[in-house]
């Protein structure tokens, strides 16, 4: 049976890579910057930016991932923010994301969150279809904006 746990530091090696293989799935690969110290600063450290999860199979074997922090909404309050979720191709179709996805619903409602939100690619039909399945609404009508450039050095 599938399950999920909370990241821990020695799990950033697998969260890195999993960073990566999503990158080459979003045909993204060449924009992975992130480092492994970063990462597990970042996410492991004093003041711990993000919560990542992983997802493991019945050997208990790690699967796939999700990388996810809270953020304020002006709107809503406290919000839930999913950045990344990512399970490995052999092992999709199993209802891995789905659970993933409850769960973090359910964080958000007994964390206080007035919104739990996150991003899809338009061509990734297969990940739309799950989180229609899980009553999220698709709004195109914001523009994502960035900049990248100017902050480095």
């Amino acid at each position: 049976m599938t399950s999920i746990r909370p990241a821990i530091k020695k799990d950033a090696p697998f969260i890195l890579e999993m960073i990566k293989e999503l990158a080459m799935f979003e045909e993204a690969a060449d924009q992975v910057e992130i480092s492994l110290a970063t990462l597990e600063k970042d996410g492991f450290g004093e003041h711990p930016l993000y919560k990542s999860l992983i997802i493991e199979n019945e050997d208990k074997q790690s699967i796939g991932f999700c990388l996810f922090y809270y953020r304020y909404s002006t709107w809503k309050g406290k919000s839930l923010y999913l950045e990344d979720l990512y399970i490995k191709p052999a092992h999709r179709g199993n209802g891995a994301g789905k659970m993933v996805m409850e769960y973090l619903i359910d964080l958000a409602k007994t964390t206080g969150c007035g919104r739990f939100e996150w991003q899809v690619l338009d061509w990734n039909t297969k990940a739309i279809k799950l989180y229609e399945s899980l009553g999220a609404t698709l709004d195109g009508s914001w523009i994502n904006c960035r900049i990248e450039e100017k902050l480095k050095s």
